[in-house]
C-alpha cells in the first residue's frame, strides 16, 4: 500500500467529522487565534495517529491481520447498517 493511498484515504475519513466541525468552530470563535487552533487541532490529529501507529502494529502479533480486517468490515457494515434504520425509522425527513 503507497503513502498516497493512506494520505487520501485519511484525508477523505476526516473530511467532515466531527472533529474537523468542532475545529471549524473552534477557529469561528473571534477571541482564538485561527493559528493556535490550527496547530492545537493538527498537534491533536498527530498523536492520536501516533497512538494508532502504536497499537496497530502490535496488534497483528495478537490476533491476525486476516481477522482484524475482517472485524473492521463487521464494524464499518454495521454501523451503516444502523445509520440507515435510523434513516428509515424517521422516514427521510
Amino acid at each position: 500500500m503507497s503513502l498516497w493511498t493512506i494520505f487520501v484515504t485519511v484525508l477523505f475519513a476526516e473530511l467532515g467529522d466531527k472533529t474537523q466541525l468542532a475545529t471549524l468552530l473552534f477557529a469561528a470563535d473571534p477571541r482564538v487565534s485561527r493559528v493556535g487552533v490550527f496547530f492545537a487541532s493538527a498537534g491533536a490529529l498527530v498523536v492520536s495517529s501516533l497512538l494508532a501507529v502504536a497499537i496497530g502494529g502490535q496488534l497483528p502479533s495478537i490476533v491476525s491481520p486476516t481477522i482484524l480486517k475482517f472485524m473492521a468490515g463487521i464494524g464499518f457494515m454495521t454501523i451503516g447498517l444502523w445509520l440507515l434504520g435510523e434513516l428509515l425509522l424517521e422516514g427521510w425527513r
